[in-house]
């Protein structure tokens, strides 16, 4: 079943806020095999000119990923999360993500298209600091393969 194009331009409420720690993005750099120590040393971050650690690039995704749940649980949109595969992700950041910042993630449906009988799915994750600063947006492409025929 082919998604609901009258969806394109919905926002969906902002995520509960999240609130960033040091703690998190050393496990996330990590993960990702970053040993840059500005991603866990106070100082060197200070030495950059970053007023804590500020997270690698990708950190974000976790927390934009997440709040496109909304999106991909609306049972009216129509989304079999069964055959989604993830297509792509962008990121447009206004400033790096810091400790002890406090984030929400407002999801938009991009646009819905169909090729090859695949539906793709593009939301934008716009995420702002508590005090109303953009910090960066998300890109996220969604795949829903095509239904065997049989």
């Amino acid at each position: 079943m082919a998604l609901d194009q009258s969806y394109v331009g919905r926002s969906y409420p902002p995520s509960r806020p999240y609130e960033v720690a040091r703690e998190k993005i050393r496990e996330f750099a990590e993960a990702v095999g970053d040993d840059n120590p500005v991603y866990t040393d106070p100082e060197a971050a200070r030495a950059l000119g970053h007023p804590d650690v500020p997270a690698p690039p990708t950190f974000v995704f976790s927390i934009t990923f997440a709040a496109a749940g909304d999106v991909i649980r609306d049972p009216e949109l129509g989304l079999d999360y069964s055959r989604v595969v993830h297509g792509d992700q962008k990121f447009a950041y206004s400033r790096p993500v810091r400790a002890g910042d406090v984030l929400t993630v407002t999801s938009t449906i991009e646009s819905i298209r169909s090729m090859a009988g695949n539906d793709i799915l593009d939301v934008r994750g716009d995420v702002h600091a508590a005090d109303g600063e953009h910090v960066v947006t998300a890109y996220t492409k969604l795949v829903a393969r095509a239904t065997e025929e049989g």
